[in-house]
């Protein structure tokens, strides 16, 4: 079973839908920081007015305090360090282990700037669990807001004060990065779809002509004996010619269209041989198909070079094809003889073969396992795809 391609869960499916360069403008940018300091600055504010108990303007300026030191550290680190780690081969690693005590210490420094500010403007908390805060923070020295001590014990709280926004703006980075990511292996695959197509398409040009040839020089010859099966073999060939030319355009097809191509196609390559040889077509299908598709023309390529190559050996001619379709499996299998002194091949399969493989890993991923043997006396295909 082929496994190259992976599933991904629906909520990170639905990132990589989203448009993230098209939606993320200098203008929203904008509003999205807003929004965000906004968000956190209103929590913060909550938990001193509510939790706290600190009146409300001296909330607001206690606030609008923690949401200078996030901010300063902010961007500080993602629009200034950031970049520069990534410019870095070498000490990349390095400027990602300082960062966190530098950012600790910024936050602590321009933390106790504010707080000075403020002290010298005569506020101060008089009461609950931070009374006084303000002016012990404020008198102290440098030196002491900086020590290790301080540094240390105030690690925990400093980080928890910084981290949302941070968790925020990775988050989002990342999501935009996996949006652009999945945006781009889908480009990549549409293109090479597209590609087989157009491969698939010159194929069938490629096909026509020689198929053509012996058809027609075949229906000649049944025209000249009055033979009256030369009608339908003349229906036959209009059949399959408008499927190759129209019906399998798309990517899929119903699977009964489908059907009637290959039974179409067998029956105008089984008129060049005489009835004692060896081939069948065995078609057994369940009651209720007609909703079913399927990728068109996943089979032809080794109906096609069975044809082309099989019924050649000096022993036993055989040409041997199965399709059956149950619970939306669509089992094939086709084996036919080769000459006994035929060189085994190195690479299974031409252009043809390794089309169909690329179809099936684009289309089915998954869904589908293919086995093809070179075998000593005979070349065996077989292959099924869950249409579900």
């Amino acid at each position: 079973m082929d496994t190259s391609n992976q599933k991904i869960s629906p909520f990170l499916e639905k990132i990589s839908q989203f448009n993230f360069d098209k939606f993320y403008t200098p203008g929203n940018r904008v509003i999205c920081h807003i929004c965000m300091w906004a968000f956190f600055s209103m929590l913060l504010f909550f938990n001193y007015f509510l939790e706290l108990k600190i009146p409300f303007k001296l909330s607001l300026l206690l606030t609008g305090r923690g949401t200078i030191n996030n901010m300063a550290v902010f961007y500080l680190f993602f629009y200034v360090v950031v970049p520069r780690i990534f410019k870095s081969k070498v000490w990349g690693i390095v400027f990602i282990l300082l960062c966190i005590p530098a950012s600790i210490y910024v936050w602590m420094i321009i933390n106790h700037l504010q707080l000075s500010v403020l002290y010298k403007l005569g506020i101060d908390i008089q009461e609950g669990p931070l009374k006084g805060v303000i002016s012990r923070n404020a008198t102290q020295t440098y030196g002491e807001i900086l020590s290790y001590k301080a540094v240390f014990g105030n690690a925990t709280l400093v980080i928890y004060s910084f981290s949302p926004p941070f968790f925020v703006k990775i988050l989002f980075d990342i999501s935009r990065l996996f949006s652009r990511t999945i945006h781009l292996q889908k480009q990549t695959s549409d293109l090479e779809l597209q590609n087989l197509n157009i491969e698939k398409d010159f194929l069938k040009a490629q096909l026509n002509p020689h198929f053509l040839f012996n058809t027609l020089n075949n229906l000649y010859g049944l025209v000249v004996k009055k033979d009256p099966s030369a009608p339908d073999a003349i229906i036959n060939i209009s059949d399959l010619m408008a499927y190759t030319l129209y019906e399998s355009n798309t990517e899929k097809v119903l699977v009964q269209k489908e059907l009637d191509f290959i039974q179409n196609y067998f029956y105008l390559e089984r008129m060049r041989y005489t009835l004692d040889k060896d081939i069948t077509l065995d078609i057994s299908v369940e009651d209720t198909i007609d909703h079913i598709q399927i990728a068109p023309l996943l089979c032809f390529t080794f109906i096609e070079n069975a044809f082309k190559y099989g019924l050649k050996s000096t022993g036993n001619n055989f040409l041997k094809i199965s399709i059956n379709i149950v619970n939306n499996i669509f089992y094939f299998a086709i084996e036919n003889d080769k000459e006994n002194n035929a060189v085994k091949k190195t690479s299974l399969g031409g252009i043809g073969v390794k089309n169909v493989e690329k179809r099936l890993n684009l289309i089915y991923p998954n869904n589908h396992e293919i086995v093809i043997e070179d075998r000593e006396f005979s070349f065996f295909v077989s292959l099924s795809i869950n249409l579900a």
